[in-house]
């Protein structure tokens, strides 16, 4: 009979199951109540540290109080001209409702200021100024809808403005609910048992509802951006199905074995849920990497996520013993129909011998194979997704489009010059300078804060938010222009574009400390698990080289444009610049999760009879297919992703399925087999003791299963 800490866990909530069931929905009840009663707000709010755009924006919020508000872009494009009598009815009656709103304030009409029309008169724009720094999707939707509706009969309007976006954008809608849908049906054809089928679901879904809503507490903490809810579900329903499937495999085999019920929960979590909370342990230690980014946005993430992974821990290891216990025999009934199976290998078993036969080759095959999908990965661009990413009949791309074509396509990029002043100061030398740029379309006249203290002015380059060659005019601007202008040397360059560009280069260049951080400390959890300094090793090198070729996969889809529209991508972009921070931690955690079920089995099998190639086979046998099923189902529900409307996440979902697919495939399939049959015995390295051997098998204490 197993003993120990989690067989005694196990045996309590298997007799207690009644009361764990219960505790476990009134707490969840009671959180969630909290949770999404009183959570904290999200806070999307985005630093350029110590940046100049960080410092712009600094000066402008002490000195430029009225600046703070947000606007909205509305532009108009009228077929016959905007001085057509039914085409100046329509505008100006849609001016008169925007000014109306509670939420807005005054609109200059483009027939009041002609700088706002442009030279044929067919195509216009106005600001409209928000008359609170945070205003609802709520109050602003109607606005969008006021503007879409009037278009039409040679007029076309299109409102602009990140909160024109933010209420336009649909809810995530059924993309989760597509995802639960898709695990069933995997977990059905796995087990051939609809108890089986719903007991990860049941225990997943009960933990992620918790989960969120302690992040949402949480929040109050360490404030998250709004996606973090969708990772965190993501991320949750993932490895909670996973988990439970991992757990339910192995209290299947021990009733298939003769075991009792009772018997088999307890072996089921002191086997496989011990390296579950191994393998969750891992996610968590890797998601907190993140904090040492040192960004106050993804920290709320990766707590937020965090938190999330805990609660399916938690379930997995209590919860799914007590479900266990009401289940019994049943989870063997209602099986779908097998065809007899003959006494002969499992597939992957002879699978494994065929790589073992040509190891080498096998490798090198993968290894190019990965190093030839990770290629695009070379010529990433981060940037953030703005109005010319958004899907083609969204508001705000059509405020994009008309502006674009009137006023220049670098009238969405501002450039927001900000420098302190005495009374004596002259910037026109610093005007002029900018002014005679290549890039720079148009300069506004440098405008003096109140309190005489500070100065800015606005530069609209000829070229787009996302393209490379704005970033390219900052970098010029910082470096060469303002340097060499007289007065230049405290110009400090702020506004949207030059966030994002210094958020991405804060991020290039803290993220090898993150990738160092996590790849430390998982490697000692993996040494502690399996109990090989070898095995560690091979598997943060197959790690980092399944991450590399999901990200030269991402680039190619969303960068390039490759199959992008199939996959629900408007038009080729930059990856969003958090992305690839975010995707390393998560990613390196699942792929060690896989690394610890299958190398668990493997190890078992190894002090069992001591012959390396034997117990990859064989633990390739025993895993093959629940790992294939744990990958599926994390595939099915990353790529529910694509099925929303947020450009960030679907980015998100497809690079992490791209990874899940690649780490299930040719990683655990080919990699694995291939470089243990080369290491042989040296596979089991650890420093301070002997390899064991099959005579030393007993002296081992024993292994981790699954």
């Amino acid at each position: 009979m197993s003993t120990g800490i989690l067989a005694s866990l196990a045996r309590l909530c298997y007799r207690r199951r009644r009361l764990v069931v219960a505790t476990w929905i009134v707490g969840v009840i009671a959180v969630a109540f909290a949770g999404f009663g009183f959570g904290a707000a999200s806070d999307n709010s985005a630093s350029g540290g110590d940046s100049g755009s960080a410092r712009a924006q600094s000066l402008i919020e002490e000195h430029f109080p009225d600046q703070q508000g947000d606007t909205l872009t509305l532009a108009i494009k009228a077929d016959n001209g905007i001085d057509d009598p039914a085409a100046r009815r329509t505008i100006e009656a849609v001016i008169a409702d925007l000014a109306a709103s509670p939420v807005t304030g005054p609109v200059t009409s483009p027939y009041q200021d002609r700088s706002l029309v442009t030279a044929d008169r067919r195509i216009a724009r106005t600001t409209i100024p928000l008359t609170a720094a945070e205003v609802s999707e709520a109050d602003v939707e109607p606005l969008v809808t006021t503007v879409k509706e009037a278009s039409g009969d040679g007029v076309t309007l299109g409102l602009g403005g990140k909160a024109a976006e933010k209420a336009e954008t649909p809810p995530q809608g059924a993309a989760e609910s597509v995802g639960v849908l898709a695990a069933a049906v995997i977990l059905f054809i796995a087990f051939g048992s609809l108890v089986a089928m719903g007991l990860p679901i049941a225990t997943a879904l009960l933990a992620i509802v918790g989960g969120i809503a302690l992040m949402k507490l949480a929040g109050h903490l360490a404030p998250s951006p709004d996606f973090t809810v969708l990772i965190a579900a993501m991320i949750g329903l993932g490895v909670g199905i996973d988990y439970a499937l991992f757990i339910v495999t192995r209290y299947k085999e021990s009733l298939q074995n003769g075991d009792e019920p009772e018997a088999a929960t307890v072996t089921a979590i002191a086997t496989a849920g011990r390296a579950v909370l191994f393998a969750g342990t891992t996610v968590v230690i890797a998601l907190l990497g993140l904090v040492t980014m040192g960004l106050r946005m993804m920290t709320g993430v990766a707590i937020g996520a965090s938190v999330t992974v805990l609660v399916t821990m938690v379930a997995a290891v209590t919860l799914l013993p007590a479900f266990l216990g009401f289940t019994g025999y049943r989870i063997l009934g209602m099986r779908l129909p097998r065809r007899a199976r003959k006494n002969r290998r499992a597939p992957a078993e002879r699978w494994a011998a065929v790589v073992q036969r040509r190891p080498l080759v096998a490798a090198a095959l993968a290894g190019v194979a990965l190093l030839v999908l990770a290629a695009p990965a070379l010529s990433m661009r981060l940037s953030l997704p703005d109005a010319s990413v958004q899907p083609r009949d969204r508001s705000s791309y059509t405020s994009h489009e008309i502006v674009s074509e009137g006023f220049g396509p670098g009238y969405g990029a501002p450039l927001v010059f900000a420098t302190r002043v005495d009374s004596d100061a002259d910037l026109r030398p610093v005007v002029d300078a900018v002014r005679a740029t290549p890039g720079i379309a148009y300069v506004t006249p440098p405008r003096i804060s109140a309190d005489q203290q500070a100065a800015t002015f606005m530069a609209y380059p000829t070229t787009g938010f996302q393209d490379e060659a704005t970033a390219d005019l900052v970098h010029e601007l910082r470096n060469d222009v303002l340097p060499a202008a007289p007065g230049g040397d405290g110009v400090h360059i702020g506004g949207p574009n030059a966030l994002a560009i210094d958020s991405a280069e804060e991020i290039s260049s803290r993220l090898p400390l993150m990738i160092a951080v996590v790849l430390a400390m998982s490697l000692v959890l993996l040494i502690a698990l399996v109990r090989s300094v070898t095995i560690a090793l091979q598997a943060a090198v197959m790690n980092l080289l399944s991450i590399g070729a999901a990200y030269g996969v991402l680039v190619a889809v969303v960068q390039w444009g490759w199959f992008g529209t199939a996959l629900g991508f408007p038009t080729a972009m930059p990856i969003t610049t958090w992305l690839p921070m975010m995707m390393f931690p998560i990613l390196f955690g699942l792929s060690m999760d896989y690394e610890v079920f299958l190398i668990s089995r493997v190890r078992e099998e190894y002090e069992r009879t001591g012959d390396t190639r034997a117990a990859v086979a064989r633990g390739l046998a025993r895993t093959a297919k629940v790992i294939t099923a744990a990958a599926a189902i994390m595939i099915a529900v990353f790529t529910t992703s694509l099925l929303g409307p947020d450009i960030s996440v679907k980015q998100a979902g497809f690079g992490m399925a791209v990874a899940v697919l690649i780490d299930a495939t040719v990683v655990r399939m080919v990699l694995v087999p291939a470089v243990m049959e080369l290491c042989g015995r040296a596979n089991w390295w650890m420093p301070w003791r002997r390899t064991p051997s099959p005579a030393a098998a007993d002296d081992v204490r024993e292994p981790v299963q699954v």
